[in-house]
């Protein structure tokens, strides 16, 4: 590859992640609920996630989301389903009210395992993760590539979308005194509910572009 490959590969997967998506809803979500290091341990979850659907998709076996409309159906409806729980997970703790506070001893490790894996989950069950490595690795490997091109372009991919969220879980950890009132609190689970809902049915409607 070449640096102008890099380059032109790196400006795709930028634009790409900094545009609207679950991941920063989510991120939005937790570090004014969680504190920062659960935000830094969603973002680890993004990251593995990647890692996770760029191998499948050199091991060839994501393919066959693009072969089979009953397997992407079947993924894509997995995806959406968890986004919509999460929505309505969040709506429930907005009707519950205050939580315990995320700084309690007995409840970091607890909130940095749980957006770890809501973190991870919103990326390995979104089909179009996998689509994107499909339709953005031929276009930007030689015909003659090996292991390590494809996987050089994840971690290219990995590493943006690490320091573009870090960054806002930075930005977000900076208001968290502002962000600690009860009532903010119940209208940002609120809120978010019904964005991660809204975020799955659109998932659960997407298709295969022909």
């Amino acid at each position: 590859m070449t640096l102008a490959t890099l380059l032109t590969f790196a400006l795709v997967t930028t634009l790409l992640v900094i545009s609207p998506g679950p991941n920063g809803l989510l991120i939005a979500r937790i570090v004014p609920l969680s504190g920062r290091r659960a935000g830094f341990a969603a973002v680890c979850g993004f990251v593995a996630a990647f890692y996770l659907h760029g191998t499948l998709s050199v091991l060839g076996i994501s393919a066959i989301l693009t072969q089979s409309a009953w397997a992407y159906n079947v993924f894509k409806m997995l995806g959406a389903g968890y986004l919509v729980w999460l929505g309505v997970k969040s709506l429930i703790a907005a009707a519950r009210g205050v939580t315990p506070s995320p700084h309690a001893p007995e409840l970091r490790q607890t909130r940095k395992r749980r957006a770890f894996i809501e973190g991870f989950l919103t990326n390995a069950l979104n089909p179009k993760v996998s689509l994107f490595y499909l339709a953005a690795f031929p276009q930007f490997l030689p015909a003659d590539h090996g292991i390590a091109q494809p996987f050089a372009l994840v971690t290219l991919h990995a590493t943006i979308n690490a320091l573009w969220f870090s960054a806002m879980v930075m930005a977000l950890g900076g208001l968290r005194a502002a962000t600690r009132r009860p009532a903010f609190q119940r209208a940002l689970k609120a809120v978010t509910g019904v964005v991660f809902i809204g975020f799955g049915m659109k998932l659960a409607q997407s298709r295969i572009a022909p």
